[in-house]
């Protein structure tokens, strides 16, 4: 041994590699919060309504501020992940979404509510992308990859149903507001487990841009869309305040889709959109969403104002389209998908969901739930299941790889934003409709029971139409062609049995599974 190696100073000692399984922990933890917030407060809307005084027109807020701002935002979430590095940006977003649940919890007004509600979306739309940005990047084996994204899939598939049922229980049991600090523990624990799993520091290959003004105009369009269709619910259509909201709603659209044809490196690419399948995909998943999202609304209001559930036995209520979506995505959509074309499985879903919403237009007071309410459940649920993640198939299907992340998000973005014009639309129609049966304003509390559900009915109608519009657009857009091979969180190449290692940012931080 030569003297200047045996003099050499050993080696510190080097920390062993944490096991890759251990990582999914933090990951699947914080996503799992993100899906939670997204249905634990259906259930809790006529209690948190009671309890703030919130009128019936706005009562929707506290879904749309969450859906508009975690879909307005979620493409810069992912940018700005990459500009922090993927771990700084998950661990922001947990101590924010944690501080916006607080708020949330404590909050005396409607005001302050939706604030809360809006800073929950917006932190979520940094965890989200971060999150899975690092499980792309941490598990690049083709099969180890593909374990992890189903334990992630599946725990976020477990999420959305536990968000419903535990919602229920601990609004009747501890009171609406412990919906919003159930919340902060999960934070906590998920924050504790990237530190005790020592999740390691990824970064891009490269800091990108972010288009701030584009980011602005994109997110006060929406909101300036939702807000007018809002206000249309007590003012009419045709009050200054309404069209003056969407008159400036079009005015910012229009602007953002302008800098994004101009401007190198914007939020989303023209030529992502220009692709005729990958804008049908979009169109389906918005409309299908806005009548989805209207159903959770008008049937948490009907199954507790009118029918006087429990909120537990409202959430456990719901379980039925929860399953439906479950098989929908993980049976009916792999199994089609592999020997059906695109078309011939999102039509059939739609015509399925749009059968579920024909039967919501039939809601009496009295209707019975098994009757009506489960088999119309299952049918949307399994049709809706089927059709999005046919949609995440054919919107990311002939990405290049470094726009796989922003083509997934898209399809994520149009869902939480169609959801709220939906919940929006449907929830102004049936306040319009209650008030305009009664001869005048109405609420929930002073309105016969026959009142309400004619509303709800009427949104159901304006639902439906949604659906065959969504059903109309995949039989004109999407693809006629045989399929290629599909695998569930993969590729054609994984069916084949080729792995390829994933290069270290690779991956768009903006990929995003659709998890709601």
């Amino acid at each position: 041994m030569s003297p200047a190696l045996d003099s050499a100073a050993p080696s510190p000692p080097q920390r062993p590699a944490t096991p890759r399984r251990r990582l999914l922990v933090p990951l699947t933890m914080a996503q799992l919060m993100v899906v939670l917030a997204s249905t634990i407060v259906i259930v809790t809307l006529p209690a948190l309504q009671a309890d703030l005084g919130i009128a019936d027109a706005d009562r929707q807020w506290v879904l749309t501020a969450y859906a508009l701002a975690f879909g307005g935002l979620l493409l810069v979430g992912g940018r700005v992940a990459e500009l922090l590095g993927r771990r700084n940006a998950l661990v922001l977003g947990l101590v924010g979404f944690a501080s916006a649940s607080v708020l949330g919890g404590l909050a005396t007004t409607a005001a302050t509510l939706f604030a809360a509600r809006a800073g929950q979306g917006a932190f979520g739309a940094l965890v989200a992308p971060a999150a899975f940005a690092l499980l792309s990047s941490l598990f690049a084996d083709v099969r180890d990859r593909g374990r992890a994204f189903a334990v992630h899939a599946a725990l976020v598939g477990i999420g959305g149903v536990l968000g419903l049922v535990l919602g229920g229980a601990l609004t009747q049991f501890l009171g609406w507001r412990w919906t919003f600090f159930v919340q902060v523990p999960l934070a906590a624990a998920a924050l504790l487990a990237v530190a005790v799993t020592r999740l390691p520091a990824v970064s891009a290959a490269a800091s990108p841009r972010v288009d701030l003004p584009g980011a602005a105009a994109w997110a006060a369009g929406l909101v300036a869309l939702v807000g007018g269709v809002t206000r249309a619910g007590s003012h009419g259509w045709t009050d200054q305040g309404v069209l003056a909201a969407l008159l400036v709603a079009a005015l910012l659209l229009a602007a953002f889709a302008r800098r994004q044809a101009r401007t190198p490196g914007g939020l989303l690419p023209p030529r992502l959109v220009l692709d005729r399948n990958r804008a049908g995909a979009v169109l389906v998943v918005s409309l299908a969403a806005a009548a989805l999202f209207g159903v959770f609304l008008m049937l948490t209001l009907y199954l507790q104002s009118v029918k006087g559930y429990q909120p537990v036995l409202a959430g456990l209520a719901f379980l039925p389209m929860s399953i439906g979506m479950i098989i929908g995505s993980t049976q009916v959509a792999s199994w089609t998908l592999a020997r059906l074309s695109p078309r011939a499985v999102m039509v059939p879903g739609l015509l399925a969901a749009a059968t579920a919403m024909l039967m919501f237009t039939q809601l009496e007071p009295a209707s019975s739930y098994m009757g009506l309410l489960l088999p119309a459940q299952l049918a949307l649920g399994i049709g809706m299941g089927t059709v999005f993640m046919v949609a995440v198939h054919m919107a990311t299907s002939g990405v290049r790889s470094g726009h796989t992340g922003v083509a997934s998000g898209l399809v994520t973005s149009a869902q939480q934003i169609g959801g709220a014009l939906g919940v929006a639309l449907l929830g102004t129609v049936a306040v319009s409709t209650t008030a305009g049966s009664v001869g005048g304003s109405a609420s929930l509390a002073t309105a016969a029971p026959v009142a309400v559900v004619a509303g709800f009915a009427a949104a159901a109608w304006w639902g439906l139409g949604a659906v065959l519009l969504a059903a109309a657009a995949a039989a004109l857009l999407v693809s006629n062609r045989a399929p290629q091979p599909y695998v569930a969180g993969g590729s054609a190449r994984a069916a084949a049995g080729q792995p390829r290692p994933v290069r270290l940012g690779e991956e768009d931080a903006s990929s995003v599974a659709l998890a709601h």
